[in-house]
């Protein structure tokens, strides 16, 4: 056969019919049901004109603070091919009558053009992990053919977003769905339409708006209304914690939607079983799970118990979608935190035990009870010349708020925290009870100082000095502003 013959003779696969592009200029008018004005292709979508790179295609979305509209020129300044506008400008445009429903308009086009196999991911704790995870094993294992949402984009607005991102061509998509009061999930996940569906855990986060764990759990089994089966029709797959104490609540929600159930972790129960787990060396798990029909072992590096069973969770979605198990295996070994959610930084520190490092824990983008727990017990494992906890309030809680943070008092006694800094008005209900631990535990009482602020955290701590051989774990709600701590200690900026 010569040269010509093998050419004419390479196998055809659909996506060879797809464009290269993102989108194209008939392609947006029509799934937006706007005007085009001017020819163009993107690669990207943006709604952040700071974020646009060349190629993008910007949306201009108006807030009650703010309107996209004000910052079009900035977007063509840093490269936007053309943006999406409900009035006339000068380049490339698509005009329609409101940014936003145009938005969500070409999301629903990207799902209804690809053929992807798409997976749901919601929960109180862990979900952007367990989404990160899911993404790099499938990732691997297509060749760069996965799609997810990037950073947290869980909202009404990220989700659609990250949907208009996804190429046609992509094999699959991981898209995160967050929530903060009831129905929330229900409106995204009908966007989202995913085969399989992922409940990381159910804890009390966001009680506040919900009341109960039993209406986090109802709020979260939203995700099951828009599961679709592989083939686009009714079922699907729900993935849910076998060892939650809502486990028969989520079951009950899967099975009145008609979806087959699987789930993950330490009870007899759970499809994907947690058999053994064994310190790895240099931190991690050594993991052994029983699939029903086989076993398999695999490393997860990121350290403590709930990694555990998040990697049974990923485990468990990678199945469900035909994926390559030793890539998901692969994918868990080679894992590092994320920023604000695990990453951990060595510092230069003098002093101490003379090694010259301390360690710095960043978990500075989120905190429930849940979370702060595991993320405490983790440290208390850590090990350090000095264990140095700063703990930032946890948001959402409501009238459950003092109780929950008075109630971070034993994991903290359990962890031996050596020195903890709280930061917050709502910490005030954990310091009081760690003032009365000194009062009345035997030896050395709990050394803690409370702050007001991040900016008073931070000169706290380079009061008390970061010296050789410290392990700093820093945690908190977003909105308590400790990633400004973070990034000064890391020497990124005051």
């Amino acid at each position: 056969m010569n040269v010509l013959a093998k050419i004419l003779a390479w196998p055809v696969d659909d996506d060879d019919e797809l464009g290269l592009a993102l989108w194209d200029a008939v392609e947006v008018a029509r799934a937006v049901r706007g005007v085009a004005v001017g020819q163009f292709q993107v690669s990207g979508v943006e709604i952040d004109s700071r974020d646009v790179m060349p190629g993008d295609l910007f949306f201009a979305l108006k807030g009650e603070a703010m309107d996209g509209h004000k910052f079009v020129p900035m977007a063509f300044a840093r490269g936007a091919a053309a943006v999406v506008v409900d009035r006339p400008v000068a380049g490339p445009h698509v005009l329609v009558d409101d940014t936003s429903i145009a938005l969500e308009l070409l999301a629903k086009a990207a799902r209804r053009r690809t053929s992807a196999q798409i997976i749901g991911v919601t929960g109180s704790v862990g979900k952007t992990g367990v989404k990160e995870a899911i993404f790099a094993a499938l990732d691997r294992s297509s060749r760069g053919q996965a799609h997810r949402s990037v950073k947290s984009y869980n909202n009404h607005v990220g989700v659609p977003l990250s949907l208009a991102r996804m190429l046609a061509r992509s094999k699959f998509g991981i898209f995160e769905m967050g929530m903060n009061h009831a129905r929330e999930i229900a409106a995204l996940t009908r966007q989202v339409r995913p085969n399989v569906a992922v409940i990381t855990t159910i804890a009390p986060a966001h009680i506040e708006m919900l009341g109960s764990e039993e209406a986090i759990a109802d709020a979260k089994a939203e995700i099951f209304e828009g599961l679709e089966g592989f083939g686009g029709e009714g079922g699907g797959i729900a993935i849910v914690p076998a060892d939650s104490p809502h486990y028969a609540r989520l079951k009950g929600a899967a099975e009145k939607h008609g979806i087959a159930l699987q789930s993950f972790g330490r009870a007899a129960h759970a499809t994907v079983r947690l058999l053994d787990a064994v310190p790895a060396p240099g931190g991690g798990s050594l993991i052994t799970a029983d699939l029903g029909d086989r076993r398999i072992c695999y490393t997860v590096a990121e350290p403590g118990e709930h990694w555990i069973a998040n990697s049974l969770c990923v485990m468990a979605a990678v199945r469900a979608v035909g994926g390559d198990l030793g890539a998901a295996g692969l994918a868990l070994a080679e894992m590092q935190g994320l920023k604000g959610r695990g990453a951990r930084t060595v510092l230069v520190a003098a002093g101490g035990d003379g090694s010259g490092q301390a360690l710095l824990i960043d978990e500075s983008y989120n905190a429930n009870p849940a979370s702060m727990r595991a993320t405490l017990a983790q440290l208390g494992k850590t090990p350090a010349r000095r264990r140095i906890a700063v703990l930032g309030a946890m948001k959402e809680l409501g009238e459950h708020g003092p109780t929950f943070h008075a109630g971070l008092i034993e994991p903290l006694l359990s962890a031996e925290i050596d020195q903890t800094i709280l930061v917050g008005d709502e910490m005030i209900a954990l310091a009081d009870e760690l003032g009365k631990a000194g009062q009345s535990l035997l030896g050395k009482p709990p050394a803690f100082a409370h702050c007001g602020t991040a900016r008073e955290a931070l000169e706290r701590l380079r009061q008390l000095g970061v010296e050789g051989g410290d392990a700093i774990l820093v945690k908190g709600s977003n909105s308590v502003g400790l990633g400004s701590l973070v990034a000064a200690l890391a020497n990124q900026k005051d």
